[in-house]
C-alpha cells in the first residue's frame, strides 16, 4: 500500500484545547493510505476522550468522473492537501456522503467539508436528528441547495455503487441508520459503525505519537512512558477493551491513596503522562478478555460491543438481516469500516458466518465485560429514553435506482 505525504500540511491548532478532554486536542494528524490501487484511499485520524483514542476513517472512492468522500472528517490542512493531490490525478470531489444518522464524529465535520468543496453534492441518510432540539439541517450548517437524502431522493452514482440501508431504527431520543456502500469496480464494501475489524497490533496511525498506547501500557501512575513494541501492543489491546466496553471487567479503579501516589513522581512530570494521574488497575486476566474479543492473529470482524448492547439489543433481527443483505453481493472482496482496521479481506461467506455466529450465541449479555454497558441500557429503559419493545426498521426501502439505471435515470440524477 502506498502512502501519500501527510506531514507537509499545516495542522489545525486550537488555543482552547486544554479545556476539552477530546484527544488529540485539536492537533489532528492525518494518515493517508491507498487501500486499493487507483480506486480506494483512506484518510485516518485519531479521536477519543483523554487517551482512549481509536482511528476514525474517511474513505475516498474513485468514480469514473471524479471522487466520492464517505464518512466525513474535519478538513484540516493535511486532509485538504491530500484531497487536492487526488483531485489533480483523478478529478474533482463530486460527492460527499454522510452515511449515518447518529454518528457525531462524521456529522459534525460535514458542513466544513462541504464548504471546502463548494461544487460537490451532499447526501445524508434519512431521519437526521439533533439534541436537545430537532433543528433543520440548514441550521446545522448543511448546504440547503446541495443536500439530498439517500433513498428518499435517489442515490448517488447508482451505476457504480450499490447502497444497502440498515434502519432507520427508533432509539427513543433519535434514530440509528447506516448506509453501506459497495463499490462494484473494486469489490469494496464501505460501512460506518455497525461492523468493525480489530487487530491485535496497533494501527500505523499511532506511529507519529504513541503516547495513548504507552499511557495505557503501564501498571501504575508513577511508571514512565517507556516506548517498546511490546508496550505499544499492550497499550493498544487495553485501549481496545476500553473503547469496546467502556469499563471492561478486568479493570478496577484504585482508591484515592493509590491514585494520588503517582502524581508528580519522577519520570511522569509532564503533560503527556497527565502528571502521574492513572486511575486504572488492570487485573492479570485482562489479556484473556482481549482474546475473547479478538481471538486470532488477523483482524477480527465483529459488531462493536457498545452498539450491540446500547443500540441493537432490541433489533437483532434487523441487524442480522442487514448483514445477510450485504452478503448477497458476490463481487464483495474487501470490507472498509470507518473505524479500526481497513481494508479487511471479506466475502459473502465470511459475512454469513458472522451472522450465523451472532444468532447462535447469547446476544449482548449482562455479565462480564458487558455488565457496565448493560447497566447503562437498564438505566435508559427505566427512564423511558429507549423503547422496551423489539424495534423494526422504518419504512425506507432501497430505491429502484440502486440497480443499474437506464439512461433516463442517469440524466435525472445529473440534473
Amino acid at each position: 500500500m502506498n502512502t501519500l505525504p501527510a506531514d507537509s500540511a499545516v495542522q489545525q491548532r486550537w488555543p482552547w484545547w486544554p479545556l476539552l478532554p477530546l484527544y488529540p486536542y485539536g492537533r489532528r494528524r492525518t494518515l493517508v493510505r491507498e487501500l486499493i490501487p487507483d480506486q480506494i484511499w483512506s484518510l485516518e485520524q485519531l479521536q477519543g476522550v483523554f487517551y482512549v483514542a481509536v482511528p476514525i476513517r474517511m474513505t475516498v472512492v474513485r468514480l469514473r468522473q471524479g471522487l466520492l468522500l464517505y464518512a466525513p472528517l474535519p478538513p484540516t490542512g493535511e486532509v485538504r492537501a491530500a484531497l487536492a493531490e487526488l483531485e489533480a490525478r483523478y478529478g474533482p470531489v463530486l460527492t460527499i456522503v454522510l452515511p449515518t444518522s447518529s454518528g457525531l464524529e462524521h456529522k459534525l465535520p460535514l458542513p466544513a467539508l462541504a464548504r471546502a468543496f463548494p461544487t460537490s453534492q451532499v447526501w445524508v441518510t434519512p431521519r437526521q436528528w439533533s439534541f436537545p432540539l430537532q433543528l433543520p439541517l440548514s441550521w446545522l450548517g448543511f448546504p440547503a441547495q446541495r443536500t439530498r437524502v439517500l433513498f428518499e431522493q435517489g442515490l448517488p452514482h447508482p451505476d457504480e455503487l450499490h447502497w444497502i440501508p440498515l434502519g432507520p431504527l427508533d432509539l427513543g431520543l433519535g434514530t440509528f441508520m447506516e448506509a453501506a456502500c459497495l463499490h462494484r469496480a473494486s469489490g469494496s464494501l464501505l460501512v460506518t459503525d455497525a461492523l468493525v475489524a480489530i487487530s491485535e497490533e496497533p494501527p500505523a496511525l499511532f506511529a507519529a505519537d504513541p503516547s495513548p498506547l504507552l499511557f495505557h501500557a503501564r501498571e501504575r501512575g508513577d511508571d514512565p512512558l517507556l516506548d517498546t513494541p511490546e508496550r505499544r501492543r499492550r497499550g493498544w489491546q487495553r485501549l481496545v477493551l476500553f473503547a469496546s466496553y467502556l469499563r471492561p471487567e478486568p479493570l478496577q479503579v484504585p482508591g484515592w491513596r493509590e491514585l494520588l501516589s503517582g502524581l508528580l513522581a519522577p519520570g511522569v512530570r509532564e503533560r503527556r503522562a497527565y502528571f502521574g494521574l492513572y486511575p486504572f488497575r488492570w487485573q492479570h486476566h485482562w489479556q484473556a478478555e482481549f482474546r475473547r474479543l479478538v481471538p486470532g492473529e488477523g483482524s477480527a470482524l465483529l459488531v462493536a460491543p457498545v452498539l450491540e448492547r446500547l443500540v441493537f439489543p432490541r433489533c437483532q433481527a434487523a441487524l442480522l438481516s442487514w448483514i445477510r443483505a450485504l452478503a448477497a453481493h458476490p463481487e464483495l472482496r474487501w470490507l472498509v469500516p470507518a473505524h479500526y482496521d481497513a481494508p479487511v479481506p471479506c466475502s459473502p461467506e465470511r459475512l454469513i458466518a458472522l451472522a450465523d455466529a451472532l444468532e447462535a450465541r447469547p446476544w449482548a449479555p449482562d455479565n462480564g465485560s458487558w455488565a457496565y454497558l448493560a447497566g447503562i441500557d437498564r438505566a435508559l429503559l427505566r427512564l423511558g429514553l429507549v423503547p422496551n419493545q423489539p424495534m423494526q426498521p422504518g419504512a425506507i426501502e432501497p430505491n429502484p435506482m440502486d440497480s443499474d439505471p437506464s439512461d433516463a435515470d442517469e440524466e435525472r440524477l445529473r440534473a
